[in-house]
């Protein structure tokens, strides 16, 4: 039963025109090694460019070239009757664009957005860190993002 499920969802893949990103010729070799992205002015840019190099790969030869804005603000979220801060959303925007090292031609370009939230109930120190520990989840979420919809445009 399970090999007829599997050979069922392998056809009804197939016939949909479903390519795995990874595979011969799929978007993520497309562009593994090949995208030189912008180099970073602040703390959150080097985070974002770091989690982006994890996944797409230092270009050796780019023939892409990736440009991003980003934008990180705080937001106060939760506050205790005595008007202490508690709880913070830490809010993100980037818009990249994607453009052929060749031509200068962009090829794509688009905004990702997402947030991730810290406590801050701890001591200075424990706020600190768990501030720094959200702007760094964040910066891959905003990576994640980026490289997923990389991947699945029509470059």
């Amino acid at each position: 039963m399970r090999i007829f499920a599997a050979l069922a969802l392998t056809v009804v893949l197939s016939a949909c025109g479903f390519e795995p990103v990874y595979g011969p010729g799929g978007a993520g070799t497309k562009l593994q090694n090949r995208v030189q992205v912008d180099t970073p002015i602040d703390r959150e840019g080097f985070l974002l460019v770091r989690q982006l190099e994890e996944r797409l790969g230092r270009a050796t030869a780019p023939a892409y070239r990736l440009g991003i804005v980003l934008s990180v603000r705080e937001e106060a979220r939760a506050i205790d009757p005595d008007g202490d801060i508690r709880r913070f959303h830490v809010i993100g925007d980037a818009t990249y664009t994607l453009t052929d090292s060749a031509t200068g031609a962009v090829l794509l370009s688009e905004d990702v957005n997402n947030f991730v939230g810290y406590s801050a109930t701890g001591t200075t120190v424990a706020t600190l860190t768990a501030k720094s520990d959200a702007t760094e989840r964040l910066m891959t979420s905003l990576a994640d993002e980026i490289v997923l919809q990389l991947q699945v445009s029509d470059l």
